[in-house]
């Protein structure tokens, strides 16, 4: 994200998380700001970090979306497109869970039209997510979103909603359909933890923004799936017409 590393409590900028002796020896560093350790994750287990995101800490989304995700020990491009294809996986998944429980008529639907309706129900909602959500961070939280700066908020939620992860324990637990709407609950507060991060605004905005453009997402999931579900049972519906003519 930045080229400069941040202490985790406050936020200001540091020249240096730790200074190493030898390979299994090293010290951590001050921020000179508030006089705490800059990042004390960086001596932490992968799976503290893990649940400290899960509890929507600040300390954690700073030490993963500046002094881990850096842009001078990683291929920004590389990695953004990488997260886009694994996000929409997921909504895939989701979309596919969502039709198993409520969409009885997917049954008689076959294969390649029942797939089409899902690649292009999650395209068009992903797609309007985006545009509602750069715009209610420019309106909520004033900011000028430029290419260089759209792609960095854009990675930090494609980043923070790992919570979709959790939707593949469904059918491995036998959870009910309202699980989905939790997860989507979570992605939403995460995301809004990983814009005030980034944007040093208040929860409040960021919590608005994310809100909206996820009410947008929403809207336009259910319009999409039930125009591709008309339209999809008219084709479906044609041979038989033509028959009885």
């Amino acid at each position: 994200m930045a080229r400069e590393k941040r202490c985790v409590e406050c936020g200001h900028k540091v020249k240096s998380l730790f200074v190493q002796y030898s390979p299994a020896s090293f010290r951590l560093m001050k921020c000179e700001n508030c006089e705490e350790i800059a990042d004390e994750y960086v001596e932490c287990e992968i799976m503290i970090i893990f649940i400290d995101l899960i509890l929507h800490k600040t300390k954690a989304y700073r030490h993963l979306l500046y002094n881990v995700v850096n842009q001078e020990t990683l291929n920004f491009q590389h990695l953004l497109w990488k997260l886009v294809l694994a996000y929409l996986f997921l909504d895939t998944y989701r979309s596919l869970l969502l039709r198993g429980t409520n969409d009885e008529s997917s049954v008689s639907m076959s294969f390649v039209l029942a797939s089409l309706k899902v690649v292009v129900n999650v395209l068009s909602t992903n797609f309007a997510f985006v545009l509602s959500f750069a715009l209610a961070a420019k309106v909520m939280l004033v900011l000028s979103i430029a290419t260089s700066r759209g792609k960095e908020l854009l990675l930090g939620i494609l980043i923070s909603s790992y919570v979709k992860i959790f939707l593949f324990a469904m059918p491995v637990w036998e959870l009910p359909v309202s699980v989905i709407f939790i997860v989507d609950m979570l992605v939403l507060t995460s995301n809004a933890v990983a814009l005030k991060v980034m944007t040093e605004s208040t929860t409040s905005r960021c919590l608005a923004a994310c809100f909206m453009a996820h009410s947008i997402r929403f809207l336009v999931d259910q319009i999409s799936g039930a125009s591709s579900l008309t339209h999809v049972g008219s084709v479906m519906y044609l041979p038989s017409l033509i028959r009885n003519l």
